[in-house]
């Protein structure tokens, strides 16, 4: 009677333990691209790591404040997915890196983002770096172009937007200039935050 009991016990268990697995989504294909650290400052004049984004599911971009062509609506697309994560309740971090940091102060940095709607509750917009050191970072942990070349006042660089987990891996990355997959990105970010 007593083993009958610890059975029936043991498969509920079990059946629950499986059924709860069941229910919880998977990305498909991940990236799963490790990611170096970079320090820097933020807009708000605050120290900035990547180390420290551990724990965090967060969305990255790489900008910059004198771009004529793809930064502003690209930072409008990153604030409309901000309004969109607060709507659904997920919490996510965006990180905007400047791939022009001896330009881009914290004020240049403040000034752009509030232009185009971005909030800093979640949002940090990070210079402080070298040239040099944001142009090798984009390049070895996010696979993208960042390139000032000598004399020049435009940078070249890539407008994807990327999906980070909690171990700080890339997971996915995402159009982020035109048609941005908005539903994507958000169910996404939901999945990861709820591992």
């Amino acid at each position: 009677m007593l083993y009958n009991r610890f059975l029936i016990l043991f498969l509920f268990v079990t059946t629950t333990l499986l059924l709860a697995a069941c229910g919880e989504k998977e990305l498909e294909d991940p990236l799963e691209w490790e990611i170096d650290n970079l320090s820097g400052t933020t807009q708000s004049e605050e120290s900035f790591s990547v180390d420290d984004m551990e724990g965090e599911v967060w969305l990255a971009n790489f900008i910059f404040t004198s771009c004529e062509t793809v930064c502003p609506p690209m930072t409008r697309n990153m604030a409309e997915i901000q309004d969109r994560l607060e709507d659904e309740g997920i919490n996510a971090e965006i990180v905007s890196f400047s791939v022009d940091p001896e330009v881009d102060t914290p004020a240049k940095l403040e000034e752009f983002a509030a232009a185009q709607d971005a909030s800093f509750d979640n949002w940090s917009f990070v210079t402080g770096y070298s040239q040099d050191e944001i142009e090798t970072y984009a390049q070895e942990s996010f696979k993208t172009v960042a390139q000032k070349p000598e004399g020049a006042d435009q940078v070249s660089h890539g407008s994807s937007f990327f999906l980070m987990d909690k171990n700080n891996e890339v997971m996915k990355h995402y159009k982020g200039d035109t048609n941005v997959p908005y539903e994507k990105v958000i169910e996404h970010a939901e999945i990861l935050a709820n591992q």
